[in-house]
């Protein structure tokens, strides 16, 4: 690495990445020190809660589609089903994905979570049942990114194996076709 470049130059989006990160760390930082500042829970529970929930939406609907070129949604439909509908970007535009980009976002959504489980043990252990309800909310929602965009992902990756099996499979039809009308 040149010693005159920046950390930030790396990253294709280093202002996503920044808030990817900010809305994580913000939330994991408020519930760590507020109990040096606050004596009341409901503060410290609506502010954590908050944060987390700011997290849970700029991952799902912003960092996710521009960092990884995913998003997921899950609907319930008349039938009381759950119905996970999930969006990628089309095989050349996933190509060019920045990939400091995409390891921040993955490492950074599964470490959070690790982060507030082992908060939560630390909670459980202090038997502190009211911290481990605010730790409880903030684990609940960075899981639910993780499987919506670990499906996702899953999603993308056959969509693009389709994908290439019908374009394979078009070419040699073609080129099948070909050859026997010039007999």
């Amino acid at each position: 690495m040149d010693p005159n470049q920046t950390v930030g130059e790396n990253y294709a989006n280093p202002k996503t990445c920044f808030f990817h990160v900010l809305f994580k760390a913000g939330a994991l930082a408020f519930y760590i020190l507020s109990a040096l500042f606050f004596n009341s829970f409901v503060i410290i529970f609506v502010v954590t809660v908050l944060l987390a929930a700011l997290d849970f939406w700029v991952v799902k609907n912003v960092s996710g589609r521009i960092l990884v070129g995913l998003r997921w949604e899950n609907e319930i439909n008349d039938l009381g089903e759950s119905v996970w509908k999930f969006e990628c970007l089309d095989q050349e535009s996933l190509a060019r994905m920045n990939k400091k980009d995409s390891w921040l976002f993955w490492w950074t959504l599964y470490l959070t979570a690790v982060a507030w489980i082992f908060l939560g043990i630390f909670s459980l252990i202090r038997f502190q049942a009211d911290y481990l309800l605010v730790v409880g909310v903030c684990v609940s929602l960075s899981i639910a990114n993780i499987v919506g965009f670990t499906r996702c992902r899953k999603d993308a990756k056959k969509q693009i194996q389709q994908f290439a099996s019908q374009t394979i499979a078009s070419r040699m039809s073609s080129t099948i076709q070909s050859a026997f009308s010039v007999v």
